[in-house]
This record gives structure tokens, sequence and C-alpha cells, in this order.
């Protein structure tokens, strides 16, 4: 009795925590661009000084630039990734100008520090540039602690000379630093610089003081963008392709609940439990990790549900197996359970390494494919092997289901041990 109250409340519980918070969990899940609309751009960098090269770091740093610049476009959750040695392709859901976009994605972020010196004029304003961000040597900026333990920032240029000067000529005055527009610090020139090396100091905690390295090694990146491939995604299409996708997944689900009931019966419909538990789970692992939901991530949950059904398939038809060849209902489970884990988990472990191969060499689609397979495949195994294996224990040891014609086996078939 107690096995069987425990059944009872586990499917209980579980059923109303899924509806409770599935309304909730679905809201928060992100469109990507083919789904939602919007806009996307693939960029090629090059070096603004002849001679030079495009770094990994410098690449890197210039993605993290234009994602910063998407977020002031007020779009929801901007997709950056590099690919190859040269090349960033920029995603942007929701967008509606993209001439606007184009604008504000291609100018370079421009670091300048500038003085007062010879703007008597205007005497609050930093209006000389004293020097631009081709000045510093690349992703030199670091931080580092003051001899009172607290966090400067520290800055390297090419020519010492031409700082010793403009240091000298400064002393005791401001030199502010700006990227584009935007007012970064203001700190007062303390020393005579001939080192080419400068400390920024001030009241700053390690989190600002980062903040203020970061936006300096990305101001001072030698690399101009040139956009190579550009396309626009309506919204009302996607909204179609989410909807359509939608009716044909629930359309497909349903007859496989159908199917896996009919054929299975009682462990048919345990496992059609642990399928929607699994689909659940799914929707929450892409709102807890802000995950962002495409059409080749729908692909790969169709193809992660159809492995969990496959599984389910392998296992009761190895349980209906030792059924007719004449063993008790209680071995029959044992064994099909035991005999079917190993094919199961050989299967899924291969397709975890292919799809890890696909996540490590693969770039923007192909990568979000790999990480939900990999996802679905682990939720997979949690709940369509161990879930429903567990529930099926439970009624079997209360008692319940010692009939073959629960397992859809004929008496007819099953033969004498």
């Amino acid at each position: 009795m107690k096995r069987i109250i425990a059944f009872i409340t586990v499917v209980v519980v579980t059923t109303a925590i899924m509806a409770w918070t599935s309304p909730g969990l679905l809201r928060n899940v992100h469109l990507g661009l083919d789904l939602k609309g919007g806009f996307e751009i693939l960029y090629e960098a090059e070096p603004f000084e002849a001679g030079a090269k495009v770094t990994r770091e410098s690449l890197l740093k210039t993605a993290q630039s234009l994602e910063k610049r998407a977020n002031q476009l007020g779009t929801s959750e901007p997709e950056v990734t590099t690919e190859g040695t040269n090349r960033i392709r920029l995603k942007l859901a929701g967008v509606t100008d993209e001439n606007e976009v184009r604008k504000l994605m291609k100018k370079p972020s421009t670091l300048t520090f500038r003085s007062k010196d010879g703007t008597e004029t205007l005497p609050e304003q930093f209006k000389k540039i004293e020097l631009v961000g081709t000045d510093f040597v690349e992703g030199a900026a670091y931080v580092e602690m003051d001899q009172l333990n607290q966090p400067q920032v520290v800055i390297k240029v090419k020519d010492k000379d031409k700082f010793a000067q403009i240091t000298e000529r400064l002393y005791n005055k401001q030199l502010a630093i700006f990227l584009d527009e935007e007012l970064l610090s203001a700190p007062t020139v303390r020393a005579v610089m001939t080192d080419g090396t400068a400390s920024i100091s001030g009241s700053y905690t390690r989190q600002e003081a980062n903040d203020l390295r970061d936006e300096i090694n990305r101001g001072a990146l030698p690399l101009k963008l040139s956009e190579k491939y550009s396309q626009s995604v309506g919204a009302t299409l996607g909204k179609q392709s989410l909807k359509q996708t939608v009716e044909a997944g629930l359309i497909a689900s349903l007859f496989i609940l159908i199917f896996m009931i009919g054929m299975y019966r009682v462990p048919g419909l345990i496992a059609s439990f642990g399928l929607i538990v699994h689909t659940w789970l799914l929707i929450l692992v892409f709102s807890l990790a802000d995950f962002t939901l495409t059409l080749p991530g729908i692909a790969a949950i169709v193809l992660g549900v159809g492995m969990a059904v496959d599984a389910n398939i392998i296992t009761n038809e190895r349980i209906r197996e030792e059924m007719r060849l004449g063993k008790s209902i209680l071995s029959s489970v044992k064994a099909g359970g035991k005999h079917s884990f190993r094919t199961i988990m050989d299967s899924n472990i291969t397709t975890i390494i292919v799809a890890v191969v696909m996540y490590i060499y693969g770039t923007g689609a192909v990568k979000g494919f790999a990480l939900v397979l990999i996802v679905e495949i682990v939720l997979s195994i949690a709940t369509n092997i161990y879930f429903t294996r567990f529930l099926l224990n439970l009624l079997l040891k209360a008692g319940k289901l010692l009939q073959p014609k629960y397992f859809g086996v004929k008496e007819s078939d099953i033969g004498e041990l």
C-alpha cells in the first residue's frame, strides 16, 4: 500500500509542478532570429595598420564590443559569435531599423585620451585629443594592486617619448579617458611617464577597475569591420515558423503517446509520462540557462525525443521477449531492463561524443544544435531510463501489473520455461 501511495504522490506532485510552472517557463524562453524575426550580419575583421595581423584575442574583444553596442539598441539577447580567424557573426532578434544597426555596429570603438590644454574658452570640456586607441599596445591594460592594496589600471603605449612629452606638459592636470563620447575616467597626471607605462588609480573597486581595463582594451583594438553578408527575417515569418513547428511537434507527440500506450499498455503509459517530464525539464533548462531557442535547436529537440522513445521501445520489447520465454513478470522486467541498459547507453554515449565534437568544431547553428542535443540526451537518460523504471518498479513491488496483459503480451504467446 505504501508503494501505491508513493507512486500516486510522485505522479500527482510532478504533474502539479509541471502544470503550475510551465506557463511562466515558456514565457521566459528566448526565441532566436529564425523564430522571432530580426537581422543578421557577417563581418570580416582586418587591422587598421598595414602589416598587422588579426589575433584571436583581438577578434574576441571586438566581438564583445559588438555585443555591448547591440545591447544599446535595446534588442533582446544579441547573439555574437566568432567564425574562423577573422569573422564575426551578429544576430539581433526583434530589430526593426536595419540602417541604424549597420551604422552603429560597423563604427569602431574609439578610445581617446583628452586634455583641457588649449581649450581655455571651454575650460570644463576635454577637447584636445592627446592619444588615440592605436597609440596603445593592443590588450596591454591590466589591473594590479598598488602599495595601499588598492586596485589600479596599468596601460602601455607604443611611443614612450611622445607619452613622456604629454605627461610633462600635463603635469598636475587631468588626462581624461573617453570611449567614443563616453567619459570613462579623468585621472590627474602625477608624474612624468618616461617608460611608456601609466598607472590609473582612484577610488576604484576591483570590479570597477576590471571594467575600466576592459573598456580601454576594447577601444585600443586595431581592427576594422567590413560587412560580407546580411539577411533580414520578418517577424511574421518567424511566428509562422514557430507556430507550424509547434503544431507539428504536438501532433507527432500525440501519435507517439497513443502508439506507446496501445503497444505496451501500462509501461507505455508510464513511458509517456516520462516523455512529458522530459519535455518539461528541457523547458526548465532553457529558462534557467538562458538558452536561445532556434529552428536547429527544435530539430535537436525532435531528435532527442525520438531517441527517448527509442530507448523506451527497446526496454519494453526486451521485457516482452523475456515474458514470451516463460519468465515471471518480475524476472522479465529485471532482465529486460538489464539487457537493454547497455544498448541504450552505448547509443546515447556515442551520440554525445558526436555532439561534443560538433560543438567544439562547429559554429553558429551547428553549435546550438549540438548543445541542445547533449542536454536532450542527458535528460533522456535521467527520465526515460531511471525515472520511468522507478515508477514501474513501484507498481511491481506493490503487487500490481503481475499479469502479462498489462505489458501487451498475450497468454498464448508465452512459452514454457
